[in-house]
């Protein structure tokens, strides 16, 4: 492995942002040195359309890599090989060209190659600093002339090359001929902030996911019923709340104790309409929890029809609890397998399989409806509005807040 100074950061949807784009990259700056903190020391700087983190001591490889792939933002990771200015000059094209022949010899082992075929590759040079002599065409033409000379291993292919070979002519010279993908998206904390509605499922720790990388920043709300739900329960819920914030930072989870409000539905609501009355108090309760913590939506996990409570129908009845912010449902039009697929690409699918009920699934009626008729179901909520209300809020007023800082 050749000896890495620095990695160069590319980013997509920042490019096209006008005269805003100075925010987003400040944000992903910081993202970036937040996440790089914890694996050693580096300086984060953006310049030209580009985010360069140079290390300042040794560092483990794999350990960056990792760092850098949760942060949103960061489209490509390209490990970089720098050469400075001398006496304030660039280095001339024979000292690039030895320079680019160590590279491809530490990157690529030529020297202990024993594939027949040969290595494919193309030179591209960026020419930042117009003042060197040799234009960008004439600098890619040398550079390829030298590695030919010094490696039989290698060959040509200006159309399809095995190596594309970055050099870039700016303050000082880049080589990088790799790129490895980033989860792209947007910087944490520049499109607001959102309360995510997280159980121990598989769909809710992956619209959080989703949501936040776009851009936002995450609290999330929990619905806790002890005795009928354990506390392994709630801590599998903080264990994903962790997880997640691999990618956004710690999460202020607020765990609210759901029993004497589920009781009371249970006890005192048509036995069809349970589950529907539950989630409309839900998303009371988790509004009130966003407004009281500057969030400007609700995120929940729900895609149409995969339970009853998710058809068309309940979900119109379900958004009506809901008056001072919009309901956001990254999960909507997925199937099951698509979700499982993405919580297993973010870590969260083996916690989220663990056998532990969450609040959802203790009070659930045999044959729920499936077609609710909101001037139904809000004549039947009138009936025990009052008391319904005082145990909502009494459920917000004793929540408990949980600081879920991202897992190791």
């Amino acid at each position: 492995m050749a000896n890495y100074e620095a990695f160069i950061i590319k980013y997509a949807e920042i490019g096209v942002k006008g005269k805003n784009r100075h925010i987003f990259e400040e944000a992903l700056v910081r993202r970036v040195e937040r996440a790089l903190d914890p694996v050693g020391e580096f300086k984060v700087t953006c310049i030209a359309g580009r985010l360069y983190v140079e290390a300042r001591r040794d560092f483990v490889f794999d350990e960056v890599i990792a760092a850098l792939q949760q942060v949103f933002g960061v489209l490509g990771i390209c490990p970089a090989v720098t050469i400075p200015r001398t006496d304030r000059k660039l280095p001339d094209i024979t000292a690039l060209g030895d320079a680019a022949v160590r590279y491809f010899g530490d990157v690529y082992e030529l020297a202990d190659r024993t594939d027949d075929r040969p290595l494919t590759f193309k030179v591209k040079c960026r020419r930042v600093d117009k003042t060197y002599p040799m234009d960008s065409m004439e600098v890619a033409a040398a550079i390829g002339e030298r590695l030919l000379d010094a490696w039989p291993a290698l060959k040509v292919d200006v159309h399809d090359p095995d190596v594309l070979f970055h050099v870039e002519l700016r303050e000082q010279v880049n080589f990088f001929s790799e790129e490895i993908p980033g989860p792209g998206g947007l910087p944490t904390g520049t499109a607001g902030r959102g309360m995510l509605l997280l159980s121990g499922g598989i769909d809710s720790p992956v619209a959080g996911y989703l949501v936040a990388r776009r851009g936002a920043e995450l609290e999330a709300v929990y619905f806790h019923a002890p005795p009928y739900t354990s506390d392994r329960a709630k801590q599998k819920v903080v264990d994903l709340a962790r997880i997640v914030a691999r990618y956004t930072g710690t999460i202020r989870l607020h765990v609210v104790n759901f029993t004497a409000l589920q009781l009371a539905i249970y006890e005192k609501c048509p036995k069809d309409e349970l589950t529907i009355i539950m989630r409309r108090y839900m998303m009371k309760i988790a509004e009130e929890l966003a407004v009281r913590n500057h969030c400007i939506c609700l995120i929940t996990g729900e895609s149409i029809g995969q339970v009853a409570s998710q058809t068309m129908q309940s979900l119109l009845v379900t958004d009506q609890a809901v008056k001072r912010m919009p309901v956001f449902r990254p999960m909507i039009a997925s199937d099951k397998q698509e979700i499982i697929d993405l919580s297993q690409k973010i870590g969260t699918y083996e916690t989220s399989i663990q056998p532990y009920e969450d609040c959802c699934t203790i009070f659930v009626a045999k044959h729920p409806v499936t077609h609710p008729r909101l001037d139904v179901i809000e004549a039947h909520e009138d009936k025990v509005r009052e008391e319904l209300d005082r145990l909502a809020d009494e459920a917000v007023e004793t929540e408990e807040v949980i600081e879920a800082a991202p897992a190791p």
